[in-house]
């Protein structure tokens, strides 16, 4: 997986969302069960609020790259909604890796 973070707005866009994917997926796999089977709610504090930083970068990038009119409305619109389900981002990655190849910022 190689990123070019400082000159592709898609590319940041895919890291955030690929790190979003794993926090949420920790903070479902790991958290919630620790939370509630384990009577631990110091890691939903903990993992929700690196999740909760997460999504908001990667909500500043959707904003970043519909600006700059990388992507369009309706990508972006499907981005978001790939942020809600768990597993999506990482299917979701292959096509923004593709749409960021041709094109830099």
């Amino acid at each position: 997986m190689s990123l070019d973070l400082r000159s592709s707005a898609i590319d940041r866009l895919r890291l955030f969302s690929i790190l979003d994917g794993i926090s949420y997926l920790i903070l479902l796999g790991i958290a919630m069960p620790l939370k509630y089977l384990a009577d631990e709610p110091l890691a939903v504090r903990i993992v929700g609020m690196a999740h909760g930083v997460l999504f908001l970068g990667l909500c500043a990038c959707l904003l970043d790259v519909l600006v700059r009119k990388r992507l369009s409305f309706l990508w972006c619109v499907i981005v978001f909604l790939c942020a809600l389900f768990p597993f999506a981002p990482f299917f979701l990655d292959r096509k923004l890796k593709a749409i960021s190849s041709p094109q830099a910022d």
